[in-house]
């Protein structure tokens, strides 16, 4: 059951009262640690590449530089235990949603992760990290700690534009291939339409894309995160630029100490901890191992700019897939026009498969649809066989090795 919206906000001010105390009950710990004087307060969950490590898997770490000065750091999984690493796999590129990063994929373990499921079928498998997250965080000029800097200037407009391009254009070189298997979620899919509308000759280089939980269209979310503050989007981005606040739920030790403390098993408010989940992707209790939480704090949020959150907003208030809204001054100066251009999704020809979910309170199955009849070459409409299916059941759903991941890859060896 669903809670009301009163109910559903009250829950969410809970949570965030916990954490705060949390927080401030441990700050001085983590400062003396920070410092050299005092041990680790609590065992906090590892990063990307500890966890494949860990996981007796091998990886290796890649920078690229973007066009625009972003250095984006990648992970790939070459091989792993039972098929390991050689010259001319196919290469499979995969990349996280908003506010997450590349842990997400492997966050399940060996046999349930999507990244480990990929190796083990024999891809090589490349990791990405949109710029401003964890694993992503510097800039050749820019400093994204410094008050009023540039570096936070981009919404995933940028991501699709810069960031998608040169991480793949640096995998198929390194591994010499010319041509690679794509999975997204969330963002990681909106990125994606970006790259393959305005840049089409990147659609030459995508065997099959398969996007789950594909966000294009936004009219008929439920998410009441972007229904509370669609509506004042353009008070919160200038209040938000005159404080100087360009970052948004930056990764931080004080999240994964909260998650360490309040979200473990037998704790009190691991409950809370889960419905704050279910509240921004959609109620599907059996499907999340409680025992994961702390993992997944530990790791989410991974950090993002204010204007990707902004540039969602937009797209909810004016039900298109278009360019930042800069407003009608600098939108004439930009764009030639008083409005933003809508993305034109027809240019996208790569073979796009669109996996969804009933219950994904972002990515509504109106909108899927919606998409499915704007671009060319749609491998077709899949639906998680679960009726409950949310927007975060895509990465850390207990069951999403059985009810999705399979099914991709199967289509992936397909079109290879």
């Amino acid at each position: 059951m669903v809670p009301s919206s009163r109910n559903g906000w009250a829950l969410l001010a809970l949570a965030s009262v916990v954490l705060t105390l949390a927080q401030a009950a441990t700050i001085r710990d983590v400062i003396a640690y920070r410092a050299g004087n005092g041990p680790q307060p609590t065992d906090i969950s590892k990063l990307t590449a500890e966890i494949i490590t860990n996981d007796g898997y091998p990886v290796e770490e890649h920078q690229v530089t973007t066009a625009d000065g972003y250095i984006l750091t990648m992970f790939r999984i070459p091989g792993g235990p039972g098929n390991p690493p050689r010259e001319g796999k196919n290469v499979a590129f995969v990349q996280h949603g908003l506010l997450c990063s590349s842990a997400d994929w492997v966050i399940l373990g060996p046999g349930k992760a999507l990244a480990y499921m990929l190796v083990d079928a024999g891809y090589d498998v490349w990791l990405g990290n949109a710029r401003g997250n964890t694993n992503s965080r510097r800039h050749i000029f820019h400093d994204p700690d410094a008050r009023n800097t540039d570096f936070w200037d981009f919404s995933w407009h940028e991501i699709g534009f810069f960031d998608l391009p040169a991480m793949i254009d640096y995998a198929l070189q390194y591994t010499g291939q010319t041509s690679l298997q794509y999975a997204g979620h969330s963002q990681g899919t909106t990125s994606f339409f970006i790259m393959t509308s305005l840049r089409p000759e990147y659609n030459q280089r995508i065997r099959s894309m398969h996007a789950l939980a594909p966000v294009a269209f936004m009219s008929n979310l439920r998410s009441p995160f972007v229904r509370a503050f669609a509506p004042f989007v353009d008070q919160i981005d200038w209040m938000m630029r005159m404080l100087g606040v360009n970052e948004f739920l930056p990764s931080s030790e004080m999240m994964t100490l909260g998650g360490q403390m309040l979200c473990r098993d037998e704790a009190l408010f691991q409950e809370v901890c889960a419905n704050v989940l279910f509240l921004i992707g959609g109620f599907n209790s059996p499907q999340l191992n409680r025992t994961m939480l702390p993992a997944i704090l530990a790791n989410t949020p991974a950090g993002a700019s204010v204007n990707q959150l902004v540039h969602y907003a937009q797209g909810y208030n004016s039900g298109r897939f278009r360019q930042f809204d800069f407003g009608l001054t600098l939108n004439l100066i930009r764009y030639g026009s008083i409005r933003p251009p809508d993305y034109p999704l027809e240019r996208v020809t790569a073979p796009v498969a669109l996996h969804y979910g009933d219950n994904d309170w972002l990515a509504a199955v109106a909108d899927v649809r919606q998409l499915h009849s704007s671009i060319s070459n749609s491998i077709g409409l899949f639906r998680v066989s679960d009726p409950a299916w949310n927007h975060l059941d895509f990465t850390w759903g207990i069951d999403a090795d059985t009810l999705l991941y399979n099914r991709v890859i199967s289509f992936m060896d397909r079109y290879n």
